[in-house]
């Protein structure tokens, strides 16, 4: 049975950081990509950034691009999502995903491409 954990979310002011974890078991953890997705209240979920298996390849949504960071310790079956200088805007439910596949890609926000979800865990950004 694959669980999924995120844990790190909080209250954060504006300009401040958040590290999100999320750890993973009952698979193989490197032989797929992880993601993270984010959920702000009344919005559609969206993906925010992705890394591959092996290589360590990252993709980053533009509204993160250069402010977040994601990592994975494969030793650890945990992947990682450093959160910088955040904004309100990034208040949101944020959620880690097994993707299907090793790799990433361009698509990587697509929902359908991730087989496991874990539970989420709630970032708020004052202003």
């Amino acid at each position: 049975q694959v669980q999924m954990m995120e844990s790190g979310g909080g209250l954060v002011q504006a300009g401040g950081s958040l590290r999100l974890s999320c750890i993973v078991s009952g698979l193989t953890f490197d032989a797929y990509g992880m993601g993270w997705f984010r959920q702000a209240p009344g919005e559609e979920r969206e993906g925010i950034s992705c890394i591959s298996s092996i290589d360590g390849t990252t993709y980053y949504a533009n509204a993160v691009k250069g402010r977040f960071t994601i990592s994975r310790d494969n030793a650890k079956n945990t992947v990682y999502l450093q959160m910088n200088s955040l904004k309100p805007g990034d208040t949101a439910m944020y959620y880690c995903a097994t993707s299907r596949y090793r790799y990433c890609s361009d698509n990587f926000r697509v929902e359908t491409k991730y087989q496991y979800w874990g539970q989420g865990t709630q970032v708020t950004v004052s202003s």
